[in-house]
């Protein structure tokens, strides 16, 4: 990954593919495995690797959420996450000189900003939500996580 093309953004813009459920389909009488639903032949590794992402979070919020996506199928990783986990790769190694700048300025008013999805997984119908903390101009603290309930509204995610 030394020598990767670079990538402008950590995620793709559309994760999900809009497919079209047939009656046999949904009834289950006919079993596909697409491709990128093969599971990843060494899980060991994409763990360790997701790991090391998680870590570079500390420095990096701008992968927060793509290393967080990723993460949440660290249990059963297929070719498809492991392709995303290249291509944070392949991001970070196009903004490899990006990080956390702390400016010495006046202003010390302490903000805080907070947003979330609603049902953003397609699977589990939870929600993701996140904040960022400002002292001044520099961020100071941030997170991202999926909630542990579905919420029933847009108000409540």
């Amino acid at each position: 990954m030394e020598e990767c093309a670079p990538v402008t953004t950590p995620l793709p813009l559309k994760l999900y593919k809009d497919k079209e459920v047939t009656d046999e389909e949904e009834e289950g009488k006919v079993e596909q495995v697409e491709e990128e639903e093969k599971l990843f032949s060494d899980p060991t590794y994409f763990r360790s690797l997701a790991g090391k992402l998680q870590y570079l979070t500390l420095t990096r919020p701008d992968i927060q959420f793509a290393v967080n996506f990723v993460c949440q199928k660290m249990h059963a990783p297929t070719v498809t996450d492991f392709d995303l986990l290249k291509r944070i790769l392949r991001y970070i190694r196009g903004t490899v000189t990006m990080g956390i700048k702390l400016n010495n300025n006046t202003d010390c008013k302490l903000r805080a900003y907070s947003d979330s999805d609603w049902a953003g997984c397609h699977s589990t119908r939870r929600s993701t939500g996140g904040y960022c903390t400002f002292l001044g101009n520099n961020l100071i603290s941030w997170s991202s996580r999926k909630h542990d309930t579905v919420s029933k509204s847009s108000t409540r995610s």
